[in-house]
């Protein structure tokens, strides 16, 4: 028998540990720890919540953001937000909506009935005397609607009133505003969601992963070789790089007015970047260019707009709203100006059958797989520490840093919201019937018992 020590020779790769030589090391990783600690997403912003046209007259429904579970009622023409969790025994209001009236809503349950406009509680159906009754309530939501899109402003319980900023604060710079100021060369003017005669057209659906995860993905430009073979690439004869590394010091101009959005603009296609035409150790070449040039910001909350995307005076938005730590609400928006009846039919019709399929079920399906592709990396926090990014990760770096400077609050953890406990019988029952965890409350229906 052998007792000797066996020998183990220093190699000079060490595998599977992380290196020194990491642009986010430890020193970096401490100027964004606010975003590091954002797993439930930024609170005291804006959040795009429904279109208009998913909330009719009348209608009612009930959503979770940030963790935050939120009703929306429209009635007698007027847009209403409120805390969707009855402050009895927390059953959420919206999944089974009962309205006495125009301008409140009770819980099905136990008939605690609210004031929409305050929150207050103001009756009890089976306790009228009750000393509770406007005592408590539960929080408001300040609500914006513009261009076929309903806006909520998520705050913490005790945000108040007059702090709360306007929408514009909450979206990236508009153009031609800002056209002095941000000028490229390349392409007219972009149109903004709140500019007149704006028509947004688009869709939403929910993501399995952690929502930075996602919105790293918006403007990541190592990631162009994801959509190497989308059809709207081939179909438009565009052949993209294989990367873009910034050249200057200036790629990205940081956006950091004290009355205005906060966020960062990226000059791609410009000489500020780079892009990565070969590779010749793995016999990669990009030839016969003809690209779509495009520019793109990212603001907070975390809110993506791609200048003249896919085609000029169309923009697209995407924000990627945190629903619990492991879901996002994936919105994507595009927006035109449409003057006549005749130019929205135009800008519907080329929707329905060029953006819809190649653009948003094309080329953005593909982000979608590489964000649940990372999930179980970062799903346990521990991925934000040991991630080893490099020169082409400065525009992540640079978004963390940011959104630790600006972000108005970090969301808590849900409390008796959907995902807030991982594993639940109920959980796992919906997971068995094939119901995946999802932004909009599902509906009790009513069960006759003969």
């Amino acid at each position: 028998m052998n007792d000797a020590t066996p020998v183990r020779r220093r190699t000079l790769v060490r595998k599977n540990e992380i290196s020194a030589d990491r642009m986010n090391d430890e020193k970096t990783q401490s100027q964004y720890q606010p975003y590091k600690d954002a797993a439930w997403g930024f609170i005291n912003h804006w959040y795009p919540a429904l279109f208009s046209e998913e909330l009719p007259e009348q209608a009612v429904e009930g959503i979770q953001i940030a963790g935050v579970p939120i009703l929306l009622r429209r009635a007698a023409g007027k847009l209403y937000a409120i805390k969707d969790q009855c402050v009895h025994r927390g059953v959420r209001l919206s999944a089974k909506p009962m309205c006495f009236n125009d301008t409140s809503i009770a819980c099905w349950y136990h008939g605690f009935n609210f004031d929409l406009a305050t929150g207050v509680l103001n009756n009890i159906v089976a306790n009228p005397d009750s000393k509770l009754i406007g005592k408590t309530g539960v929080t408001t939501y300040p609500v914006h609607e513009v261009a076929g899109m309903i806006f909520v402003f998520v705050r913490e319980d005790d945000f108040p009133d007059e702090d709360v900023p306007p929408l514009a604060h909450d979206l990236p710079v508009r153009f031609p505003q800002s056209s002095e100021e941000y000028p490229h060369p390349l392409w007219p003017a972009a149109p903004g969601i709140l500019d007149e005669n704006a028509v947004a057209l688009g869709m939403h659906r929910t993501g399995q992963s952690n929502w930075r995860i996602a919105c790293e993905n918006g403007f990541d430009n190592a990631h162009i070789l994801v959509h190497a073979d989308n059809a709207i690439v081939h179909a438009m004869d565009w052949v993209l790089p294989l990367g873009i590394l910034p050249a200057t010091d200036d790629a990205i101009t940081l956006i950091e007015e004290e009355d205005g959005p906060k966020g960062q603009m990226q000059w791609l296609f410009t000489d500020r970047w780079t892009p990565v035409l070969e590779n010749p150790a793995l016999g990669l070449k990009v030839e016969n260019l003809k690209g779509r040039f495009y520019r793109t910001s990212v603001v907070l909350p975390g809110v993506l707009m791609v200048e003249n995307w896919p085609e000029e005076h169309v923009v697209q938005y995407e924000w990627y709203v945190p629903i619990t730590d492991d879901l996002y609400e994936y919105w994507e928006v595009m927006v035109r100006i449409c003057t006549t009846d005749e130019e929205r039919k135009k800008f519907q019709y080329r929707f329905d059958n060029l953006y819809m399929p190649l653009c948003i079920r094309g080329f953005n399906d593909c982000d979608l797989y590489a964000r649940e592709a990372m999930e179980e990396f970062y799903a346990d926090g521990t991925g934000w520490d040991n991630e080893q990014l490099v020169e082409t990760d400065i525009s992540p770096i640079t978004w963390r840093k940011l959104a630790s400077r600006h972000a108005r609050g970090i969301a808590k953890p849900g409390k008796g919201v959907t995902n807030a406990t991982k594993t639940s019988s109920i959980r796992m029952r919906r997971l068995a019937q094939g119901k995946a965890p999802g932004y909009k409350v599902e509906k009790i229906e009513n069960v006759n018992s003969y």
